[in-house]
């Protein structure tokens, strides 16, 4: 009898023992563990993370360190971190963290445009993903990987057709590189290389043209007007006698592409530069900014018509008045002059 006592006694502490060992394992495992307001977070491990290195991104998010950090290592993930951006929403509990941590890496959005150069664009595409700027900037400046694809220093920004793009965020930027290679020849499929081949560009001379469009005007609407007068300059053999190209000329001479340039002085034509289409025929070696997919498309589809002039209109800012004659252009001009002039504008 005594000993039947004992058992039962035994029996009821094992099962205490196992229903609070259960309650704890549950809690851990099992319970809510994050204590962030929003419904998701995000959390970025980089391919360089130490397991420490992700505690350290998980403490503001997670109530308790210590009992993620238990599942963690019972669940073997110090040993098997994942590089990506994870999104934890809100009530998870350590289980689904580490289920998410170890294999929903989540794309980020890719956006970029209007970057004047390579440096521009690497520090733009670097706020977004992992690499940083410099490794994104080497990349894109290879020399070997340009001459591969029928790229110079000079036409590797027409590379980069500006949109929104979905990549993971631990993309190597080698990969972002390759993928963007991909996209610009999908972006020039058949139909706009037949479109470039009509008037006679090929599509590196296209975005060359198309950075000088943008330079010009940021109205979309007005793109294939100013296009046309560029490739009526063009086809008749007349220097495109474009602003924007000086402006650009200067800034590469100087070496400073955050000066403001509002007014081209007559010295500024003098400037000796294959950029500088006052000096010369031919197009500039490459784009002087990155072109918009209008402005490209607004090259390619450029509206026919008699203008061979332009110039910025008072009346309607943002816009500009068109000229078929250099006497018409002139009086044009002078209105434009007198304005900039009452306006204090002089560099």
């Amino acid at each position: 009898m005594y000993i039947k006592k004992i058992l039962v006694i035994i029996v009821i502490l094992g099962v205490v023992v196992i229903a609070i060992f259960s309650y704890f394992i549950y809690n851990t495992i099992f319970s809510p563990n994050t204590q962030f307001s929003e419904q998701e977070a995000s959390v970025y491990v980089s391919s360089e993370d130490s397991y420490q290195d992700v505690l350290e991104e998980l403490k503001p998010l997670v109530k308790d360190l210590s009992d993620f950090d238990q599942v963690a290592k019972r669940k073997g993930y110090v040993s098997h971190l994942k590089a990506g951006r994870f999104i934890l929403k809100k009530g998870m509990n350590n289980n689904e963290i580490i289920n998410t941590l170890r294999s929903k890496n989540e794309p980020v959005s890719v956006i970029f445009n209007n970057q004047e150069r390579l440096e521009n664009l690497a520090g733009r595409v670097a706020q977004q993903i992992e690499p940083d700027s410099l490794s994104l900037l080497t990349v894109m400046q290879d020399a070997t990987f340009l001459k591969e694809n029928d790229f110079s220093a000079e036409t590797a920004l027409s590379m980069y057709i500006p949109n929104q793009y979905e990549l993971y965020w631990n993309t190597s930027a080698e990969a972002f590189r390759a993928r963007m290679l991909k996209e610009y020849h999908r972006f020039w499929n058949t139909s706009r290389l037949e479109q470039a081949k009509k008037i006679n560009l090929n599509p590196k001379e296209v975005s060359v043209v198309a950075s000088i469009v943008q330079k010009e005007t940021a109205k979309v609407d007005e793109r294939k007007r100013v296009a046309g007068v560029y490739m009526n300059r063009h086809k008749n053999g007349w220097k495109l006698d474009a602003d924007p190209t000086v402006i650009y000329a200067v800034k590469k001479a100087n070496n400073d592409f955050d000066t403001v340039i509002k007014r081209v002085l007559y010295k500024d034509l003098e400037i000796e530069s294959p950029y500088n289409t006052y000096r010369n025929r031919e197009l500039p070696p490459g784009p002087i900014a990155m072109p918009d997919i209008s402005s490209i498309d607004a090259v390619l589809q450029n509206e026919n018509h008699d203008y061979f002039y332009f110039v910025a209109n008072p009346e309607n800012p943002g816009y500009h008045k068109f000229a078929k004659t250099l006497r018409q252009h002139n009086n044009n001009r002078q209105d434009y002059v007198r304005w900039i002039n009452k306006m204090g504008i002089k560099r």
